[in-house]
């Protein structure tokens, strides 16, 4: 089957009309995917992209296609959209998240000029999941994914899904479509060097098809026997390919298909996840497939880019495509990279007491299962409304649905509820019990009603303490621990099979929730993809990248009293060296009995005084120490002090001879420097007796900005491509500038263009924009400027030209 990208040359209306439907040429052009309406970065009113909108385009069918069977396919339409093909109403979908298709082989003219034209309503209509009642996230509105012409034989190949049950077979089910030329199916397994490493023939049984008109053939469960076979995980992430040649009596082929997939077995059980045979924690994120500005509305470069950014920069091996299926392109990335996926039907709490509403929820189920079931980086369906009250028929329908469609998945649905009706194969829980002092998660013997299933953590943290990039550094690192005391928890327990952290970035929401301006803060980094500390706790799980964030700027101006409180550094070297002004302080180790589940825990650190109290004022070591341990007290606790330092330093005035004008001329000398040159404090990140990074921590006032974009190349293809430009102002360290609340300003010129306006402002000294080309090869030019910093230049390639 030929596949023809339709994502440019559409004009666009805000207000679907008549005359739009006769003349869709009247509308602005636009290219997709593409959003109904852009929208700010705070303050966005969900009204403002609630509309019923139309797209329309010209469709010429080449001379070429005369013999095909034609097919349209829509990979994502928010959220219901009806297909005129020449003026007449052919199709209508409701659902926003899932792929569609119609046959126009008849309805088209050939070499002609057809009118191809789609009314599509935007607004959250309660017949349609996840709409009913309340939603904590904008849904956003426009054909914001992929459109395509699909050029068949008469006889096709509809559908292939492979299964792995071990290492040494692949399993088929096969669908033919109108199979009367049929005669021979052959398959090809290809490695990852396009190498042929199978290749088997079946004949198709033409008499019985021509006899009883069949209009499909199906071939189920035909297995294909392989040997030296490289198995597929999110450490080697090995795909194999599957080429079905169909052919006919004569020998020609009649069409070829071609799916990825990969050998691994994946069973969640009582004790634990499994993976390949072996017990796997599952330590991941969950994500939204939004972004600033357009909303869903981003091409295949950006959806890759956030696949990249979990896996590299964050380091899980995990994601939650929360809550809905999202892009087939994120999805294949997840498969190439090795990240495993938990992804769910459309739905968010609520359940709609309507037999029309639940039957689009069972086709929602069934239109995820068949259009990803061979992503091998699936592990589990959700076939519940996200966060909704049991109701035993409906998921009773949806569990049938997944497991007859695929045999080799589990099923699971997200809950808050305790010990709810468990109809799937895994009891999936939002935990949202840890507070930042108590235990991190409830016991699960009070949560799931059946402890012979698997159990899994499905979200947690997120809305318990959202976070901005602009808050205070306490503010920051009480959120990076709190997912520090949840993980380590998940890794402390055995039998649960791993967790999701809510969520990967901020995200845009409706006035019911989220803050004032309507974002929920709930992510480990923001809206631009920029990592809050919180991300730190995530990537120190990496083996490879050195990782090394300090928990505080050191600035006693930012805690009350100039008291620190409790410091911690996340990293993933062995050792971790502090210089003070260049003068060797300690060399702290990377052992917490409080996080000694995680492979590379949190290392708190209070001394920043190491032994100059010693060398500086003359005194035994064991005075200096008692000495240095009271001091460190106050700057920890403040006027808070425990009772038990309250005792030792008076224990310490007694049996030293240390006044209280004393102690509080050694607290102003080495704990808080006041009237002294601020110290510069620098950090080694040590891993085999190598330093492999250090952050400086000092006050100045001299700022610089930094750009960080994915890529610079830029190709013109099936689409527009888009840059990402991550932005923030630094200090002269390299530190995020988190008190630069300023002005950015950008300039595009050449062969791309801003995705957003040209003012934006830096929030945490961290912002970022979006670039896309505009159908022309060449070079662009981005320019960002600050008052207060040199401007930066962003120099890039745009290669390839507007196609179709």
């Amino acid at each position: 089957m030929e596949k023809i990208s339709l994502c440019n040359d559409w004009s666009f209306t805000k207000n679907f009309s008549e005359e739009f439907l006769e003349h869709p040429e009247t509308g602005i052009q636009v290219r997709l995917p593409h959003t109904c309406k852009e929208v700010p970065v705070h303050y966005a009113d969900e009204k403002d992209y609630q509309m019923i909108c139309g797209y329309g385009r010209v469709l010429k069918i080449p001379e070429e296609l005369r013999t095909k069977r034609l097919f349209l396919q829509f990979d994502g339409a928010a959220h219901e959209a009806t297909i005129f093909i020449n003026g007449k109403e052919q199709y209508t979908h409701k659902g926003g998240y899932t792929a569609f298709h119609l046959e126009i082989t008849e309805l088209v003219r050939t070499i002609e000029e057809n009118k191809i034209v789609v009314r599509l309503n935007t607004r959250e209509d309660a017949n349609v999941p996840p709409f009913g009642h309340v939603i904590d996230y904008m849904t956003y509105g426009g054909l914001y994914r992929e459109v395509w012409l699909l050029a068949a034989e008469q006889s096709y190949v509809e559908d292939v899904f492979v299964r792995t049950p071990d290492m040494s077979q692949a399993i088929v089910d096969l669908k033919i479509n109108r199979p009367e030329k049929a005669q021979e199916v052959q398959f090809f397994i290809l490695d990852q060097d396009k190498k042929t490493i199978k290749e088997e023939s079946i004949v198709v049984f033409v008499e019985n098809i021509r006899n009883h008109k069949m209009k499909e053939y199906n071939i189920q469960d035909y297995r294909i026997s392989v040997s030296g076979i490289r198995e597929w995980s999110p450490e080697h992430p090995y795909l194999y390919e599957l080429v079905t040649v169909l052919k006919d009596k004569a020998g020609n082929i009649l069409d070829k298909n071609s799916v990825h997939f990969g050998f691994r077995q994946a069973e969640f059980k009582a004790d634990g996840f499994y993976l390949n045979g072996g017990k796997y924690k599952i330590r991941g994120l969950n994500r939204h497939q939004s972004y600033p500005y357009v909303g869903y509305a981003m091409p295949k470069s950006m959806q890759e880019e956030d696949a990249r950014i979990l896996k590299e920069e964050l380091h899980v091996n995990a994601v939650r495509t929360s809550h809905y299926p999202q892009s087939q392109y994120f999805l294949d990335h997840c498969d190439r990279l090795g990240l495993l996926v938990f992804t769910e039907t459309p739905g968010w709490q609520h359940i709609k007491d309507d037999d029309e509403w639940k039957q689009t929820v069972c086709e929602n189920v069934e239109e995820m299962v068949l259009q990803y079931r061979n992503h091998p980086s699936i592990i589990l369906w959700g076939v519940r409304v996200n966060e909704s009250q049991d109701d035993d028929l409906l998921y009773q329908k949806t569990n049938e649905i997944a497991h007859s469609l695929d045999q080799s998945r589990q099923t699971s649905g997200v809950r808050f509820l305790w010990r709810s009706s468990l109809l799937e194969d895994v009891y999936a829980f939002n935990d949202f019990s840890h507070t930042g002092k108590n235990g991190g998660l409830l016991p699960r013997w009070l949560i799931a009603p059946d402890k012979k299933k698997a159990y899994l953590i499905s979200e947690f943290n997120g809305h318990m303490y959202p976070t901005k990039s602009m808050d205070d550094p306490m503010h920051r690192l009480s959120h990076a621990m709190r997912y520090a005391n949840v993980l380590n928890e998940v890794y402390k327990k055995e039998d649960i099979s791993g967790s999701f952290g809510w969520c990967m970035f901020d995200y845009q929401t409706h006035g019911d929730f989220g803050s004032g301006d309507r974002i929920c803060y709930h992510g480990v980094m923001d809206m631009f993809r920029n990592p809050k500390l919180a991300a730190s706790v995530y990537a120190s799980f990496s083996e490879g990248t050195p990782v090394l964030e300090v928990g505080s700027d050191m600035h006693i101006g930012d805690y009350p009293g100039g008291a620190v409180g409790d410091n911690y550094i996340f990293t993933n070297a062995d050792q971790v060296r502090l210089y003070k002004n260049e003068k060797m302080i300690r060399e702290f180790q990377p052992v917490n009995k409080k996080y000694r589940y995680l492979p590379h825990p949190p290392i708190a650190f209070y001394d920043t005084v190491g032994n100059a109290i010693e060398e500086g004022e003359g005194y035994s070591h064991k005075k200096a120490e008692a000495v240095k341990d009271c001091l460190l007290a106050v700057q920890r606790f403040g006027t808070g002090l425990p009772v038990k330092y309250i005792g030792k330093a008076l224990w310490v005035m007694i049996r030293h001879l240390v006044s209280p004008m004393a102690f509080y001329r050694l607290f102003f000398r080495y704990i808080e420097n006041w009237g002294a040159s601020a110290p510069v404090y620098r950090f080694e990140a040590v891993k085999g007796g190598k330093v492999v990074a250090q952050v400086v921590k000092s006050s100045n006032a001299d700022l610089c900005l930094e750009a960080k974009v994915n890529s610079t190349k830029l190709k013109e293809a099936e689409t527009y491509d888009v840059a990402a430009v991550r932005i923030r102002v630094t200090d002269q360290n390299g530190n995020n500038a988190s008190y630069a609340q300023m002005p950015v300003f950008l300039k595009a010129e050449g062969t791309i263009e801003l995705v957003g306006p040209d003012c934006i402002c830096a929030e945490g000294g961290m912002c970022g924009t979006y670039i896309r080309t505009t159908g022309q090869a060449g070079e662009g030019i981005l320019t960002i400027r600050t008052e207060q910093t040199k401007e930066v230049q962003l120099n890039f390639i745009v290669t390839g030209k507007k196609g179709n």
